[in-house]
């Protein structure tokens, strides 16, 4: 179980008074964890009444247990033999750690859980969708394979989760979403949790849901305030060195850096190997045996450093990670809070770094912008910058973009240009 789940505060009494069943409670307390984080506080009552709900919360929170708590109390109420609850996720590898807190927390039970996604074989996950697992965890496009080849019976289904619906919106899992939903039974609690709420998501709610409660447990833009930010100007053809350099001088001892893309992970993730550092890499490429074993890797501490594209960003919580590198700026102030939110998790501290070439200023303005404060810069003592391949107008401006406040770029021979 994450530590994330729930809050370690000792309130005996919190989680009790939500009116959860004694084999939750009992599974509850032998995890260590006694008093519900701010989103299971408004979330539980909800679910345990049936109504709908769009929820508004950030992955690390502990939305997973405010969602699987009340509706396992539900299922307990009832025989099983058919499958009774669907989760929907973005990633393998949400689908798979939302499966193994449901393990966690039905250990006093007899609920069975199964996952569905690809990347494996369809023959364990046939028999779990046969079988009448009680709950499916399930990715959206092998789902749909399944339920094609008619190997899912959501007859009897009673619960619809969309978790991380906005990062399955980014993914361009909206259309599979809707054909998915064209199968289920109309009659059925559905609970919608997403860390931010664009109109496509406020649409898709509204197309399948009835009278949604909306609660939220964070601002939009939120970041853990035990974040460290600093910002490394640095051409884009000297990132790697740059970041070598950070990372033979800062003390790292868990770091996850984000690349734009797959081939920019794999040919850094060489740079890395090259100079001597235990690495792994994770993205979209990689068969799910691979993905496993460097995300168990990475987990276990085993190796240091994790290269991953944004299959990261979100649905990946994993305790101890101390930095996040940003190798090359999020496309959106959204992705800036989810990549760094892989850090200082569990009230831990975390610090990340971000390198930012000149071409990239547009997209650091408008993530400080939405942060609405400036994100300190810094520069590497004796680190041989070149002079960026932008021009500089003599009101300091930037051809291509505004000059941030406070920006020096170090120039040649030391000098630096303003």
């Amino acid at each position: 179980m994450r530590r994330a789940i729930l809050s370690p505060l000792t309130h005996p009494e919190a989680f009790a008074s939500l009116g959860l069943h004694e084999s939750l409670l009992r599974a509850v307390g032998d995890l260590g964890f006694q008093r519900p984080t701010p989103i299971q506080e408004q979330a539980i009552p909800v679910v345990l009444s049936g109504r709908d709900l769009v929820a508004t919360a950030q992955t690390g929170t502990g939305k997973t247990a405010a969602f699987v708590l009340p509706v396992m109390h539900r299922l307990l109420e009832h025989p099983h033999g058919k499958t009774r609850v669907l989760v929907l996720c973005p990633t393998r590898e949400l689908a798979q750690q939302v499966e193994d807190d449901i393990r966690e927390l039905a250990r006093h039970t007899r609920l069975r859980s199964g996952t569905v996604y690809g990347g494996v074989g369809f023959g364990a996950q046939t028999k779990a969708l046969r079988g009448g697992a009680d709950v499916i965890v399930a990715t959206p496009g092998r789902l749909l394979d399944h339920m094609e080849r008619g190997h899912a019976d959501f007859g009897r289904l009673q619960v619809l989760i969309l978790d991380e619906a906005d990062r399955m919106l980014d993914m361009g899992f909206l259309p599979d979403l809707r054909r998915i939903l064209r199968k289920l039974p109309r009659h059925r609690q559905t609970l919608l949790f997403s860390a931010t709420m664009p109109n496509p998501i406020l649409e898709l709610s509204r197309e399948c849901m009835r009278e949604a409660v909306r609660i939220s447990a964070n601002p939009q833009s939120a970041t853990p305030l035990a974040i460290t930010h600093a910002v490394y100007p640095v051409n884009r053809g000297q990132k790697t060195r740059l970041l070598l350099e950070i990372l033979r001088r800062t003390s790292m001892p868990s770091v996850l850096i984000f690349t734009e893309t797959k081939q920019r992970a794999d040919s850094l993730f060489q740079e890395l190997t090259t100079a001597g550092y235990r690495a792994e890499v994770l993205h979209g490429d990689r068969s799910q045996r691979e993905r496993t074993a460097a995300l168990q890797r990475f987990r276990e501490g085993r190796v240091p450093i994790l290269v991953a594209t944004d299959i990261a960003a979100r649905g990946l919580d994993i305790e101890d990670i101390s930095h996040v590198v940003n190798y090359d700026v999020p496309q959106t102030p959204d992705d800036y809070v989810h990549r760094i939110g892989r850090t200082a998790r569990a009230e831990a501290e975390g610090d990340a770094f971000t390198l930012a070439s000149p071409q990239e200023e547009r997209e650091l303005s408008r993530i400080e912008a939405k942060l609405g404060r400036s994100l300190p810069r810094v520069t590497l003592p004796d680190f041989p910058y070149e002079v960026p391949s932008i021009v500089v107008r003599r009101d300091g401006s930037l051809v291509g973009g505004e000059k941030p406040k406070g920006l020096a770029w170090p120039g040649r021979f030391g000098r630096r240009r303003r």
